[in-house]
C-alpha cells in the first residue's frame, strides 16, 4: 500500500520570528516543485502563526512541538490544541524525548494530548524510543510496546486514521549517531506488527512511520529506502533550508 513519504523539520527552541519566517519563506522556493514528498516544518510556539501566514499557500505544511491536552483553563504557560490549530498548524509532535526526560511527560499524558489533537482535528506525530542503556539491556521492544500501548490506549483505528509514529532512538537524537539500517528496519517492521495486533491490519499499513535520529543529507537515501521507513523527523540538519532540501529531495 502506497504511503505519501513525509519529511518533518522539527526546529526546537530556535529562530526568532524573523528568522523563522526567513527560513520558511526560502524552504517554500526551494520546494516549490515537489510533488511526491509531503513536507512540514515546526517552529515555535511564537514563531507558529508568523510562519503559517508567510507561506500559505504553498506545499509546505506547518506543525507544533507540543500542545497541553485542556481545552481551556488556568494553565499558564500552556497552549491548547485549538489554539495551535487556530494558528495555522495541521501537525503536532507529540511525546518527543526531550519532552519526557526535561518536562517528565510521561505515556499517560502522552495519550491524554493524543486525544486532544484528535479531537480538534490536529494530526499527532507521536515520537516513540529507547534510550543507549535501555538498548544495550535488550529492551527496545518492550519500551516502543509500553510506548505505543499506553500512549495510545483507549483509542480505536479509525480515531487514529491520520497518525503518525516517529521512532527516534534517544542515543541517537542530536549526538551524530545514527541507528545502522538493519536496526532501523526491525524496529519499523516490529512497529507495524504491533499496530496490526493492537488496532488493524488496515492501519498497520496505512499508517506512516518516520525515523528520527541524526538524519542528514549524507544519510538520508539510505534510511529512506529501508522498508516501512515512510520519511523522517529531523531536528538540526532542518534549521538551514539549504540543507534541509537535499534530505527532502532525497530519491
Amino acid at each position: 500500500m502506497s504511503r505519501t513519504p513525509l519529511i518533518a523539520g522539527n526546529w526546537k527552541m530556535y529562530k526568532t520570528g524573523p528568522e523563522a519566517v526567513e527560513t520558511a519563506l526560502t524552504l517554500s522556493r526551494l520546494c516549490s516543485k515537489i510533488q511526491d514528498v509531503e513536507v512540514m516544518i515546526a517552529p515555535t510556539f511564537l514563531s507558529l502563526p508568523l510562519v503559517a501566514a508567510s507561506i500559505e499557500g504553498t506545499r509546505i505544511k506547518i506543525g507544533a512541538q507540543n500542545l497541553y491536552f485542556e481545552k481551556q483553563g488556568a494553565f499558564t504557560g500552556e497552549v491548547s490544541a485549538a489554539m495551535i490549530k487556530a494558528a495555522g498548524a495541521e501537525y503536532v509532535i507529540i511525546g518527543h524525548s526531550e519532552r519526557r526526560l526535561y518536562f517528565e511527560e510521561t505515556d499517560t499524558s502522552v495519550c491524554r494530548k493524543i486525544k486532544s489533537a484528535i479531537e480538534e482535528g490536529l494530526k499527532p506525530i507521536l515520537c516513540i524510543g529507547e534510550s543507549e542503556t535501555q538498548r544495550d539491556e535488550e529492551k527496545t521492544f518492550s519500551v516502543l510496546d509500553k510506548q505505543v500501548s499506553d500512549g495510545l490506549k483507549g483509542f480505536g483505528p479509525d480515531e487514529l486514521a491520520q497518525l503518525v509514529l516517529a521512532y527516534e532512538p534517544v542515543w541517537a537524537i542530536g549526538t551524530g549517531k545514527t541507528a545502522s539500517v538493519d536496526q532501523v528496519g526491525q524496529v519499523h517492521q516490529y512497529l507495524r506488527s504491533l499496530l496490526e495486533n493492537l488496532f488493524s491490519s488496515n492501519l498497520a499499513h496505512t499508517t506512516r512511520i518516520l525515523y528520527g535520529g541524526s538524519v542528514k543529507p549524507e544519510n538520508a537515501k539510505d534510511l529512506m529506502s529501508i522498508k516501512d521507513v515512510d520519511g523522517a523527523l529531523v531536528g538540526g540538519a532542518s534549521l538551514d533550508a539549504n540543507n534541509f532540501i537535499k534530505i527532502i529531495k532525497y530519491k
